[in-house]
């Protein structure tokens, strides 16, 4: 077992692959690293690195806590954004600092990525926080399917896991399903039949959760310890 190789192989495979297929081929080489950030999914960082030769290269930066909630292709769309940011940087104009102008935003959409403040259709194109969303039939949604063919993230944080995990399956948190959990690859512990499921309850606001026995649950609401009240 070799975790960082494997890790950072595949970030590596991943970045190669999208500068080939959406770019031409022109972005050149750069550090790919992983830094954990509450604030967003990654970020690009123009000649951050230098050798002792005095040579310097960007740095695109992961969050790998994030690999753990949500979707492959996810990780592949903000590796794309952040290689958009690459792009501009030796071939455009980039905006003032964070700020996401209409060139940056031109070239999401020719590589099929569109830009949008609220990340759904509707939002604005430009702006400091921009997030995006994968235009159906379009280059990236292409590209992207034929790198998950052959390519899975290996590794991912288990505190984001085991958190979401506990609060699916204790019904606190809305929009996602186990269903979706299964569908990111998590593997989620099943009781072997529904006569070992117990039915919790809040004596407060009365809201309840399924699950194993001897699950410890809180409300999220009332703050009250849920009550295991029978299958």
């Amino acid at each position: 077992m070799q975790p960082t190789h494997e890790a950072y192989s595949e970030l590596e495979m991943a970045y190669d692959h999208f500068n080939d297929a959406l770019y031409e081929g022109q972005l050149p080489k750069c550090l790919l690293t992983f830094q954990r950030d509450k604030r967003s999914y990654g970020y690009f960082a123009s000649e951050r690195f230098v050798n002792s030769s005095g040579v310097k290269t960007d740095e695109i930066a992961m969050n790998p806590a994030m690999f753990a909630v949500i979707p492959a292709a996810e990780i592949m769309q903000t590796l794309v954004h952040e290689m958009a940011h690459q792009w501009q940087f030796h071939f455009g104009k980039p905006g003032r600092r964070s700020y996401h102008n209409k060139e940056w935003g031109a070239k999401m959409e020719a590589i099929g990525l569109m830009p949008s403040n609220t990340g759904e259709p509707g939002g604005k194109k430009v702006g400091e926080q921009m997030m995006d969303y994968i235009i159906e039939g379009g280059p990236f949604e292409a590209a992207c399917n034929e790198l998950l063919s052959r390519l899975a993230i290996t590794w991912r944080d288990r505190l984001p896991v085991q958190k979401l995990v506990d609060q699916v399956m204790a019904g606190t948190v809305e929009g996602v399903e186990a269903a979706d959990l299964i569908a990111m690859g998590v593997e989620l512990e099943t009781p072997a039949s529904k006569s070992n499921r117990r039915k919790y309850s809040c004596s407060k606001c009365g809201v309840n959760a399924w699950g194993k026995p001897n699950l410890n649950l809180m409300c999220g609401d009332c703050q009250e310890r849920l009550e295991d009240v029978g299958p």
